[in-house]
């Protein structure tokens, strides 16, 4: 197991090009069936919403009621009918926070915030802009 000290751990710096999900799997990718029903039950049930103009922060709380479900699998599902719903480029989302919730069965759902995005890291970040 790995420790991790009690301390904040520093900024690690990758030196490599993020990999788009558009990369990571060969073939053209096709929408199942559960993602179709996901994404017109989850279009028709959102509240209109104004979106700033410019560049966004999304704030999500993903409550999961299965300990072990990963808190990255729903994002860019959730992100896609976020922006076919409201009509905006994620492209635009310049900061995105992401917390795990536990909750008891039945209670699964993503809870979150689009607002306009304050930068408040870039500017601190050690290794230059």
């Amino acid at each position: 197991m790995t420790q991790v000290s009690q301390t904040s751990n520093p900024w690690v710096k990758t030196n490599h090009k993020p990999l788009s999900a558009n990369d990571s799997y060969y073939g053209k990718k096709t929408k199942t069936a559960a993602y179709r029903k996901y994404e017109e039950a989850l279009i028709s049930f959102l509240q209109d919403l104004e979106i700033p103009d410019g560049r966004l922060t999304l704030h999500i709380l993903v409550r999961y009621s299965n300990t072990r479900s990963d808190i990255d699998n729903c994002l860019k599902p959730f992100i896609d009918v976020l922006q076919k719903r409201y009509l905006f480029n994620d492209s635009k989302i310049f900061k995105l926070g992401v917390e795990k919730q536990v909750v008891k069965r039945g209670d699964d759902e993503i809870i979150f915030k689009l607002s306009e995005y304050v930068p408040d890291m870039v500017n601190k970040f050690p290794y230059g802009n």
